[in-house]
């Protein structure tokens, strides 16, 4: 099953079922948003969440690219990517949390074939403030899905405060052995579906009272889900990443840790281009410039005169931009790689003579990490490949 298939059997089942579709939104967040990039399918629906009517009514569904910074140092592992997509529904008070996840169970082993002896349920134990959700466990009994109970971990939140409340995760078996344990024991049960009860919002000193109307917010990792679907022991192996596995080693010998970084950043460099940020030292175009020369430092480690993304095949660049339907022309988004290349260039030679200086000729320490970074604009990993010791 290919991604563009699973994504039609998602809105196919849901539209079904009187969930009307959300336009694909950008990365970037609504007007008056703190945040730089969307994180989730649920961020640009957060007023609607709280109470506001929405145009298309109280059952939604999308398709919704995300971009997360906080898992940078986990990209290369099986599941993490830094743009991804979010497959999302919604019930703006509407049904609640056990109809959907009887509909989420029905579309995994129906819709998608997935055997429900390699499925697991987390769901929240119940804490100081709230019980557990004894309707998601009900749910799940009557289904034969075995459930482990947490907290911390099955309590969503959209931050310190805003809307919150308890969630069930569904989580798939992708090890080759038959699954002898919990989720929380062992990784190889990956979590897919998240189901949120979105019924409180919580408040600065920490207490919940109850929102308006009782929401259900799901989001289902598509990368994820397809993966496990196409039997690949990784998301960087579905077929989204196609292209770039038969492309890139062809520029850059890497192994496969490597590989999978590059192919990422590169990948999220393109999307968040296409969606109109330019590289720069704060905000949105920082986080641009971090992905590019981080994937840069990496490629030119061994080899500085090596290619860079520059010399990024345009058969990548529009494979992406069409993936993502976004409206670029591949030779401008070279152009905007290509520049940003040459800086780091210049940068690496001139991080080259500062590091030559004899005060840094000793072993360096955290000390002169941070000095060099905040003086000279000296990343740690570019310092730490210059000087490995």
């Amino acid at each position: 099953m290919t991604t563009d298939h699973v994504i039609r059997t998602f809105v196919d089942y849901f539209q079904e079922r009187g969930h009307h579709r959300v336009t694909r939104s950008t990365l970037l967040p609504p007007p008056g948003d703190p945040v730089l990039f969307t994180t989730s399918g649920m961020h640009p629906l957060t007023p609607y969440l709280e109470g506001c009517p929405h145009p298309l009514g109280n059952r939604l569904v999308n398709v919704q690219r995300c971009l997360r910074t906080t898992d940078l140092e986990e990209v290369g592992d099986p599941t993490h990517l830094t743009v991804f997509e979010m497959l999302g529904t919604w019930s703006l008070g509407d049904y609640e949390g056990p109809q959907s996840l009887r509909w989420g169970y029905e579309l995994l082993t129906e819709g998608f074939g997935v055997d429900p002896r390699m499925m697991y349920a987390t769901v929240f134990g119940g804490d100081d403030r709230t019980g557990p959700d004894t309707a998601s466990l009900e749910v799940w009994g009557e289904l034969g899905v075995p459930v482990e109970l947490t907290v911390e971990d099955n309590w969503w939140s959209n931050g310190p405060t805003g809307p919150c409340g308890p969630d069930s995760e569904i989580f798939l078996w992708t090890g080759d052995t038959p699954p002898r344990s919990t989720p929380t024991q062992d990784d190889r049960w990956v979590e897919m579906w998240n189901h949120v009860t979105m019924r409180y919002r919580k408040l600065d000193d920490g207490s919940l009272v109850p929102l308006p109307q009782r929401n259900v917010d799901t989001g289902l990792g598509l990368e994820r889900l397809v993966s496990t679907l196409q039997g690949k022991s990784s998301v960087f192996e579905c077929d989204v990443f196609d292209p770039w596995r038969r492309l890139v080693p062809g520029l850059w010998p890497l192994d496969e840790s490597s590989l999978r970084l590059v192919c990422d950043h590169l990948r999220s460099a393109v999307v968040v281009i296409g969606d109109g940020v330019r590289p720069g030292n704060t905000g949105r175009g920082y986080v641009l410039r971090r992905l590019v020369r981080r994937l840069l430092t990496v490629l030119w480690r061994d080899e500085p005169g090596s290619p860079g993304p520059g010399d990024l095949p345009d058969e990548l660049i529009r494979h992406t931009l069409d993936h993502f339907r976004q409206d670029m022309d591949p030779v401008d988004v070279r152009v905007i790689l290509l520049d940003e290349e040459q800086r780091f260039r210049r940068l690496l030679e001139r991080g080259r003579r500062i590091l030559a200086q004899p005060r840094f000729r000793g072993p360096l320490d955290e000390e002169h990490l941070h000095y060099l970074h905040d003086t000279h604009g000296l990343p740690r990993d570019l310092v730490l490949s210059l000087r490995p010791e």
